[in-house]
Parts: C-alpha cells; structure tokens; sequence
C-alpha cells in the first residue's frame, strides 16, 4: 500500500514588498487565506499530513488563525525556520537579520519528513490539477536502487504567472526530451510588457516552486548548503534557493526531475495591489462550483 504523502508548506516569509504576514491575509469569499486553498487540494487529492514552515516570533498569531482550521481535518505540524539553524556548526554573521531561503527552509523541515512530499510556498494558488498531479508522481514506485533520485516538479506558463502590478522573479527552465527537467535560471525584475524585449517567451516554462520530493532530497541539500555557507555565509543578504539547489542535483546527476505540467492558472499575491485580482479569480472559481463558499 503506497504511502500517503505530506505537504510542505513554506509560510515564513514575511512578504516585504506586499506589507504585512501575507499568509493570514483572508482572501476567499469566506474569509479563507490563499493557503487554505492549497491544503484543501491537498487534501482532496489524498496528502495525509501538513507541515508548516514557519519562524517563532508568529507562531501563536499563525497556529491560531490557520492551524486551528484545520484540527479534524488533517494532521498538521509545525517546523520552525530560523538564521541560527545551521549544519555543522556553522554561524550567521554580524547583521544578518533573516533566515536563509527557500533551500534553507525545506532543510530546516529534515526531521519531519521521512515519506514522499511536496513543497509549495504558502501565498500562492496552485489550483486543484497540480495537487491531484503531484499526488499521483509521489504515490508511484520509488527509484531503482543505485540510480538517481526521481523528483518532479509542476511547470507553468511564463505569462500566466505575472502580477499586473509591479516586476516579478521567476524560475525560467529549460526542459528536455521525456518531460525532464535540464536546469532551472532565477531571474528577477520581470514585468509582461518587456518580456519580448527580455528575450522571454510567454509560453516558457517557469518553476513556482511547486515540487515533489522523497526525503533521499536531504543529504544532497545538506551538502549544498554547507557549501554555500563556506562560500556566501559572510554575506548578509545572500540566499540558499531550493531551485538552485535542485538545479544543482541534476547537473551533477544525483535526481531527475519530471516536469508535470498543469493546465490550471497560477495567481498569488505578490503585491498589495493583486489583492482584488485574487479575490476576484476565488469568487469565479467558487460560483463555478469548482470550490465550495467555504473551505473549512
């Protein structure tokens, strides 16, 4: 019997340029955050537990107005990112104030996954299709013993991906025969006015940070970022990107990564002014029954 997979949910970001802890902003008709939606897809498509991300100075704030929803529903945990969790010793410099990324958070959640799971960032809407699709990559066989880690990733559209209100940053990918992932390249400041002159296609395939993993993703991520402190830890804005880090794993051939693709839209909240673009686009989605009034 395969294993029901877990999600990962990375909520510790505070949101600098949106203005506030975007991930308790209500945003549904019935006052749901954008990760409600998240975990009930997840849900619906069979993910057995939720682990949360998330930095101590709002866990109470965050186990009440979201955990709490949850209780009957779901098993949920908390894991806790913070700069001084730090393998082998390691120590955050003079002045550095947050943690260390997105790579950073998934390696802080090492002790809470041991099955199959998935990773999504908690201020983004994903759509039912990529929880169903994930769950379905998690829940096959695993990897012959010997060969490379099999990971997967859902892509999307480049230009279904862009805020109407300001510049964006993106994981632009290069996919390869069979649907496999060749590398992914962060770039920052893009807006869909410039994309032609950016020489970006709107029809590229670009990483939100939507993943599948098996928990054979920890010792490679550890490697890495102990390499990354050894090289970057004296700067204190230098980030550890989980898509950097999986870039990495392929190139030296420890994973595949399937691209999954999914024919739902992604919208998130990346600016304060997407706000009503997002409430509109749930409201939508719940009058065409896809969603009910209210999730929990």
């Amino acid at each position: 019997m395969s294993v029901s997979p877990a999600l990962l949910v990375l909520a510790a970001g505070m949101g600098s340029r949106y203005g506030g802890l975007k991930q308790l902003d209500p945003v549904g008709p019935g006052g749901e955050t954008i990760l409600d939606y998240a975990v009930f897809d997840a849900v619906r498509a069979g993910f057995g537990r939720v682990v949360f991300v998330i930095r101590r100075d709002f866990e109470k704030e965050f186990r009440d107005q979201v955990g709490a929803r949850y209780a009957g529903r779901v098993a949920v945990e908390y894991v806790f990112q913070s700069r001084d969790d730090l393998p082998g010793g390691a120590v955050a410099p003079a002045g550095r104030e947050k943690p260390w990324g997105t790579g950073h958070a998934v390696w802080c959640a090492r002790a809470a996954l041991t099955d199959p799971f998935a990773v999504v960032g908690a201020d983004d809407f994903f759509g039912a299709e990529a929880f169903r699709q994930l769950a379905g990559f998690l829940t096959r066989p695993p990897a012959s013993a010997g060969g490379p880690h099999r990971f997967a990733m859902l892509g999307y559209r480049l230009d279904r991906t862009l805020s109407e209100h300001g510049t964006v940053s993106r994981g632009l990918c290069r996919v390869g025969p069979g649907s496999q992932l060749v590398s992914i390249e962060e770039r920052h400041g893009i807006d869909g006015a410039s994309l032609a002159a950016a020489g970006l296609r709107g029809d590229g395939t670009v990483s939100m940070n939507c993943f599948g993993f098996t928990p054979a993703l920890f010792p490679a991520l550890d490697v890495q970022l102990r390499a990354f402190l050894a090289a970057q830890g004296g700067d204190p804005k230098a980030e550890f990107y989980l898509p950097a880090a999986v870039s990495t794993m392929i190139a030296r051939h420890e994973a595949t990564v399937e691209v999954l693709p999914t024919g739902d839209t992604w919208f998130g909240v990346t600016n304060r002014a997407d706000k009503p673009r997002v409430e509109a686009a749930l409201a939508a989605l719940v009058r065409a029954g896809i969603y009910p009034s209210r999730l929990f």
